[in-house]
């Protein structure tokens, strides 16, 4: 199974990006299943829903929604609990008798007679929310699951520190193909399997401005770095120099395990 992983498509101009070069890496590398996660999608964060069904279009197969998916809930709850839901928000989101959060963490997906589990975890050192344990969260899920015939699974696990994504991986060695880490929005230099066949990947990088702070314009974040303090109003930078990074993930259908790793960097204007 051939999986192509985008990270973080920020705002109107790169997804317009994402729409572009998608169609060129999908005649290249004719992947089963695409995920791209969407977290700042809609005017640097907060997905709303014409922005899911915009990406949605493009083919993709499966969205991830990170922290900031709670920042236009209302508007993306309909959605979200609908059948035809391809969005991900965080599994190990604490949940109560007196609340539901809207649909799931996780999902089978299939497609061309191919399964692929994919779980969302969020951790909580350096992020707003609180949340669940994701070593008992994903536990919980995969023992589930154990009934279901499938072909790969994969982790995003959206994070900042890297203890984790070493814990997560080794936790799950021989039962998933790759855990892969997001939030730090640069791509490294660090793949590595286990002695089982797992695979981490730390972080995939994001498709946005080439020259900006993480999609910001630099005079606009400037008094930020000078002051400290974050009244300042950001804005995104405009610059159509930009990078599209991804990651195409090759997995063996019958053992689960990842056998390779191919990153991906196209740097254009639009």
């Amino acid at each position: 199974m051939k999986i192509l992983i985008f990270w973080d498509i920020y705002w109107r101009i790169w997804r317009n990006a994402l729409k572009k070069e998608l169609p060129k890496l999908k005649e290249k590398y004719n992947p089963d299943f695409i995920i791209a996660n969407i977290d700042n999608a809609s005017s640097w964060r907060w997905p709303v829903e014409k922005h899911i069904l915009e990406i949605k279009s493009f083919w993709v197969d499966i969205m991830t929604g990170w922290d900031h998916i709670v920042d236009n809930i209302d508007n993306i709850t309909n959605y979200l609990n609908s059948p035809d839901s391809i969005l991900l928000r965080p599994a190990n989101f604490y949940e109560f008798s007196s609340y539901v959060f809207p649909w799931k963490g996780y999902k089978i997906f299939e497609k061309n007679w191919k399964k692929l589990l994919v779980i969302h975890l969020l951790w909580e050192i350096f992020m707003t929310n609180k949340v669940d344990n994701p070593f008992f969260k994903v536990r919980q899920i995969i023992d589930s699951l154990k009934e279901e015939k499938i072909d790969s699974i994969i982790i995003d696990f959206h994070k900042e520190a890297t203890s984790e994504v070493y814990a997560m991986a080794f936790f799950l060695d021989w039962e998933i193909s790759l855990v892969y880490w997001t939030h730090t929005h640069i791509q490294t230099n660090d793949e590595l399997i286990l002695h089982k066949w797992t695979w981490i990947m730390w972080d995939v990088w994001m498709t946005w401005p080439l020259y900006s702070i993480i999609g910001a314009n630099f005079d606009a974040v400037k008094k930020r770095f000078l002051t400290w303090i974050n009244k300042w109003k950001i804005e995104q930078s405009l610059d159509s120099n930009y990078v599209v990074n991804a990651i195409l993930v090759e997995t063996d259908d019958i053992t689960k395990k990842c056998n390779s790793i191919e990153k991906i960097r196209i740097r254009w204007r639009l």
